[in-house]
């Protein structure tokens, strides 16, 4: 391994980090003018019954995840699908697996949505605008057949045990909610968004008078930077060791998905994405979709899915590890290969 490759793999992986830590202090700043507590407020209000509500919730989940990364969806919207579920008076298990699950699939639909997504597309250099027009039937697809999923399997949790109770979310849109829209817009012109969305994070944090704890918190630099050394790391093997780099150069759209999502369980995605996109893949939307909906396969896929295990347990919850894969085992290979099926252009 030489300087020249560890520089190579930094270059490629650090503009995702960036933009990730500054898309965290954006929505930071807009959970704190109550953003999303009105959001899933207002769904709870929603006409119809537990699996409208779980719909409805895991709809705002996905479109959260698509415009400020799938990370900020489970930091902020766990919480939020796990107090609509309790003053509905229904079980807690689809909104908790809700939750995690539909922003991993959900994660497809601009580069910003997921880390992954901008360390495999490095080498295109695409518009947020033109990465969505390629995915989004796979992401479409992706989201309706999560929600489908958790609806069957879940159903005898979606029925009110006790009577619901009324609830109040304050909302007071600021610097934060005002972040939200220009974070849409940046991420969705722009190729590069990573500096300008992490710029618009520090000035949404100070607008929004966030204290210096509450945005180390927000954007975890730590938790972060511990991922961000791997990937570097594992890059950099991946680019001397050449066969570990061409590992997705020259397999099949269907095995390059596969692999995608076999190495997100492994070693997690976002290394996994340094490694298999050291050199161009021959299907790198394909491996995309292994990356994005593989981690749903267990917690070790994805740092989202750390994140979720540490809010849920915060906010009362008992996630299970062993449950989440259980349930992955089924709803992985459905929507990977719907979405496949669908992105027939990857």
């Amino acid at each position: 391994m030489t300087l020249a490759h560890a520089h190579e793999a930094f270059s490629q992986v650090w503009p995702a980090f960036a933009l990730v830590a500054g898309l965290l202090l954006v929505g930071a700043t807009a959970a704190r003018e109550g953003l999303f507590a009105k959001a899933g407020t207002l769904a709870a209000r929603a006409p119809g019954g537990g699996a409208t509500l779980l719909a409805s919730l895991l709809v705002l989940t996905a479109v959260v995840t698509a415009v400020l990364n799938l990370d900020t969806a489970v930091v902020f919207l766990t919480p939020v699908l796990l107090h609509a579920a309790r003053h509905r008076g229904l079980g807690e298990a689809p909104f908790l697996y809700g939750a995690v699950f539909m922003a991993n699939a959900a994660s497809l639909l601009l580069p910003g949505s997921n880390l992954t997504n901008l360390i495999v597309l490095a080498h295109d250099n695409v518009s947020g605008s033109t990465f969505a027009e390629r995915l989004w039937p796979a992401w479409c697809v992706a989201v309706a057949a999560t929600i489908a999923f958790l609806a069957v399997v879940f159903r005898r949790q979606l029925h009110p045990r006790v009577a619901p109770v009324a609830e109040v979310a304050v909302f007071r849109p600021g610097a934060g909610t005002l972040a939200v829209v220009a974070a849409t817009v940046i991420v969705l012109v722009l190729s590069q968004p990573a500096l300008p969305v992490l710029a618009l994070g520090g000035a949404a944090a100070l607008g929004g008078r966030l204290s210096p704890r509450e945005a180390v918190r927000a954007a975890n630099p730590l938790l972060l930077g511990g991922v961000l050394a791997v990937a570097v790391f594992l890059g950099t093997l991946a680019r001397a060791v050449t066969v570990l780099g061409r590992i997705a150069a020259h397999t099949g759209r269907w095995s390059t998905a596969w692999i995608g999502a076999g190495a997100a369980v492994l070693v997690n995605n976002l290394p996994a994405a340094s490694v298999l996109s050291a050199h161009a893949s021959a299907h790198p939307r394909a491996l995309l979709l292994g990356l994005d909906l593989g981690p749903n396969l267990a917690v070790t896929g994805s740092l989202s899915a750390v994140l979720w295990l540490q809010v849920a347990r915060a906010n009362g919850a008992k996630p299970s590890a062993v449950r989440y894969s259980l349930l992955g085992l089924v709803l992985v290979p459905a929507t990977l290969t719907l979405a496949l099926l669908a992105a027939t252009s990857v």
